[in-house]
């Protein structure tokens, strides 16, 4: 689905400064249909990286391409961010009507879909997120994890073949984050559409098939979950945690028990901890 070689970027820097490559030579594959979570500290370049993906920003230095295309090529790049979504970190940046459906179809207009069509994409989009009974509502009325489906929705309502969700669980509490992360993951499962989450909540990387961890601009790390959450002290060196259950089985191998650090989620942790108390 995504492809990049050798890519790097570096932001305008001030008159009589020397750019810093915010990317150094990132070499990615990225599978179509799979769930990819990109983790890494403030400034380690993943949103960066994120931003490549359908061309908000484009290469200082090598190449990026989506299903192919080359995202430096202008001609392109409608049918490139036609392929490829973005949700970005506070959905009301990206409201832009004051009606829930009309949000959802401003993309689509853009677009050119003709009229029958974008009510159909739009029932359809709501209906996915589980907001159809919101299609009448005020954006500005809806909570937090609302708003953000109802983003969600409006990238849906795109066609897309990838989601990009750069942070965009940053700014909701827990419930919010829940909200968007099930939509993400049945997005995913049912329709096939490649999701790629940006975040800091490590967490929310626990059902991903695929962890990136980015530090200084690089890919430091990148396998499963259980590969890459098992290896604590790395995680640590690049000023990152673990999820609260490895965390604890950790700990618990620390103090000499037999317990595994890939049981990730709370059932399989607590299913490691009762083994071993037997």
């Amino acid at each position: 689905m995504l492809q990049t070689e050798q890519l790097e970027y570096a932001y305008p820097a001030e008159e009589g400064k020397t750019p810093r490559l915010a990317l150094g030579g990132v070499d990615l594959n990225i599978e179509k249909g799979s769930f990819v979570v990109v983790l890494g500290h403030n400034g380690s370049g993943k949103s960066t990286l994120a931003k490549h993906f359908n061309a908000v920003l484009l290469p200082t230095g090598g190449k990026v391409w989506v299903e192919g295309m080359d995202t430096a090529d202008e001609a392109l790049l409608l049918e490139i961010r036609r392929r490829v979504g973005m949700v970005f970190q506070n959905p009301d940046n990206q409201i832009v009507a004051n009606v829930v459906e009309e949000d959802v179809a401003f993309a689509p207009e853009n677009l050119g879909v003709p009229p029958e069509e974008i009510r159909r994409r739009v029932d359809e989009a709501l209906a996915v997120v589980g907001m159809e009974k919101f299609v009448r509502h005020a954006p500005h009325l809806l909570s937090g994890g609302q708003k953000q489906r109802v983003a969600i929705a409006g990238v849906i309502a795109m066609e897309p073949e990838c989601i990009v969700l750069d942070e965009a669980t940053a700014m909701l509490d827990p419930m919010g984050r829940e909200e968007v992360l099930s939509t993400a993951h049945r997005l995913n499962r049912e329709k096939g559409i490649t999701v790629i989450l940006i975040t800091h909540h490590m967490n929310e990387a626990e059902e991903a098939d695929r962890v990136i961890v980015m530090n200084d601009g690089q890919v430091a790390m990148d396998g499963s979950p259980q590969e890459v959450f098992c290896q604590v002290e790395k995680l640590r060196a690049l000023g990152l945690t673990v999820p609260d259950t490895v965390e604890l089985l950790y700990e618990l191998r620390q103090s000499g028990w037999d317990v595994p650090l890939d049981a990730l989620t709370v059932e399989a942790c607590a299913d490691a901890v009762a083994a071993a108390m037997k």
